[in-house]
């Protein structure tokens, strides 16, 4: 059914967790986004019917009785690794496509992984636990300098071996 100005009517999407909202804003361009964070199970199965889409992380159960429940669902998007909290065989029984996004948040994990080896190396966690007891025994943590070290990064994450290596000559060699 066409809109008075005859362009189709957007989808519908509900978004029941909280999700970034840059990432929100792109999908507002051309859908009618709801987010709606907060519903219980049975308010949640309650308003279903009124979406074609469902965006969420990981707090979300999306189960049989709430996929049965919208109708119009077409698509159980997840933010994030993953599709283990989505009842994948049930949707797709009744059409429903089901996506994630596995690579949404590698630069961050990266960044993340490499701050948490600069802390170790500067003994942050133990200086922050001594701080927070009212002690302040500065020379137990001055940590290890890393400039002029190699430092690698062997990981097996997506079941693939990588190995990145940090040197003072080459910032980041793969």
């Amino acid at each position: 059914m066409a809109l008075p100005n005859g362009h189709p009517p957007r989808a519908r999407v509900l978004c029941p967790e909280q999700l970034s909202p840059d990432g929100l804003a792109l999908l507002r361009k051309t859908l009618d986004v709801d987010e709606r964070q907060g519903l219980s199970a049975e308010q949640l199965i309650g308003i279903i019917p009124d979406y074609d889409a469902l965006l969420v992380r990981s707090e979300t159960k999306v189960t049989a009785t709430l996929l049965n429940a919208g109708k119009r669902l077409k698509v159980v998007a997840r933010a994030g690794v993953g599709v283990d909290n989505v009842d994948v065989p049930t949707a797709t029984k009744l059409g429903i496509v089901v996506v994630n996004s596995p690579s949404g948040n590698i630069q961050a994990a990266a960044e993340h992984t490499i701050a948490l080896l600069m802390s170790m190396a500067r003994n942050i966690p133990d200086a922050c636990a001594n701080v927070k007891v009212g002690k302040w025994e500065r020379s137990r943590f001055v940590g290890v300098e890393v400039k002029g070290k190699t430092l690698a990064i062997i990981g097996l994450g997506k079941g693939t071996c990588a190995c990145d290596v940090l040197t003072p000559d080459y910032p980041i060699v793969t």
